[in-house]
């Protein structure tokens, strides 16, 4: 027996790679350049973006806390402490956990 509409039940590829290639082209429709319309070359563009927004994420806490670290300093000196000494105040009276507060203010 020999089924011969087995063919239409395999799905073609056909679709699934169009919408496949439009998911990464919008992902690169802000770059420069054939990045932005060359599939191929909006691969590797695409793919080196996201890495970047990976380490992104962790530098931009590395930079925040930096920030909130010289905010608190400088605020520290102007009060005519250094800041260490605030920073051991602040962890035995308890407050160290709305230090972010303190800087944001």
């Amino acid at each position: 027996m020999v089924f011969l509409t087995l063919s239409r039940w395999i799905r073609s590829r056909g679709p699934d790679r169009y919408w496949k290639v439009q998911e990464l082209l919008k992902h690169a429709r802000h770059f420069r350049g054939r990045k932005n319309r060359c599939y191929s070359l909006a691969v590797r563009a695409v793919r080196r973006a996201f890495v970047y927004a990976t380490k992104g994420r962790k530098l931009k806490k590395r930079n925040m806390r930096t920030l909130w670290i010289t905010r608190i300093a400088a605020a520290s000196r102007e009060h005519g402490m250094k800041y260490p000494v605030l920073m051991s105040n602040l962890t035995k009276v308890d407050l160290f956990k709305y230090s972010n507060s303190i800087v944001n203010r």
